[in-house]
């Protein structure tokens, strides 16, 4: 059997005790053993090293130069022992991990960054993934492993089962526009108004999308005609501060746009519209890790 393997901590730390002290007496009694007990065990590491670790003189203990070489390396490992033990620690409490999460962009603007940022200043070393995309993405990902748990809302048809699903709320859309389109003015904007113009918005089925034609249904009007089709909220600003494009997205993101200084101003039709529910969704079979459940509380207390 090799060195490495007939070593343990108690012997490296002995070791270390006696370089700094020079003393075996002084270098027992720190490490709780008595002098005869640490003379004895310092002679088995000296005939498993196959060499004397110190010099014994009048002065006291200093190490030779193969003392010198295992000083140097039981420091080494002693301290990947104590980053060790440090980090199981913080992951046990929640306060160091990885946590994969996916999101939808309404409550990852409203919700969750706030979380995060609470989460960031009291655990730094949670090391956190989010990726942000349309809800059929995000169930497939959280079927695949690739997150800890999605705010999403379930594709129509979806066998839900193998999920843990809290539901969460619904999201008012909202019409952004640029600031000086013919309509921003308008105190109440009428759909067959606002049908004449040119749309970018996510393709046939996703929940926004839903809700735009549902409003223009329920007027009995046809939806607008002229679409561009894109998830992308960069694509969507640009089109929109390009010329009289109408984007409808979440409240929370229109409204973050405007704050962060996008010529835009949110329209305000007619009739109202909103998405149902999104849920805060994990794997039922895949147990969450500390730093998992940590975010998680975060996010469901700004529900």
């Amino acid at each position: 059997m090799s060195l490495q393997h007939r070593l343990k901590p108690s012997h490296l730390r002995l070791i270390l005790r006696i370089a700094e002290a020079s003393k075996l007496q002084i270098a027992a009694e720190a490490s709780g053993m008595s002098q005869p007990a640490a003379s004895r065990l310092l002679s088995e590491i000296e005939a498993e090293v196959g060499a004397p670790l110190f010099q014994r003189l009048p002065r006291g203990m200093v190490p030779t130069r193969e003392g010198v070489a295992f000083v140097k390396h039981a420091r080494a490992i002693l301290a990947q022992y104590d980053t060790l033990e440090s980090e199981l620690g913080q992951l046990g409490r929640g306060q160091a991990g990885a946590v994969r999460i996916g999101s939808v962009t309404g409550p990852a603007v409203g919700c969750l960054v706030p979380a995060l940022k609470q989460v960031r200043d009291e655990a730094p070393d949670i090391e956190v993934t989010v990726e942000v995309a349309p809800s059929v993405d995000l169930v497939r990902g959280l079927e695949e492993g690739r997150f800890d748990f999605i705010l999403a809302r379930f594709p129509p048809g979806h066998d839900a089962r193998a999920f843990a699903a809290q539901p969460a709320r619904t999201e008012a859309v909202a019409l952004l526009a640029r600031s000086d389109h013919p309509l921003a003015a308008a105190p109440r904007a009428r759909l067959k108004d606002l049908a004449r113009f040119d749309w970018v918005m996510q393709e046939r089925g996703s929940p926004i999308r839903q809700a735009v034609e549902a409003a223009f249904r329920a007027r009995g009007l046809a939806e607008p005609a002229r679409v561009t089709n894109s998830a992308s909220l960069l694509v969507a600003l640009a089109m929109v501060e390009a010329g009289e494009t109408i984007a409808p997205m979440t409240r929370e993101a229109a409204e973050l746009l405007i704050r962060m200084g996008a010529r835009c101003a949110c329209l305000k039709p007619e009739d109202s519209m909103t998405v149902a529910p999104y849920f805060v969704i994990r794997n039922r079979s895949q147990a969450p890790t500390r730093a998992v459940e940590r975010v998680m509380a975060e996010v469901m207390r700004r529900l």
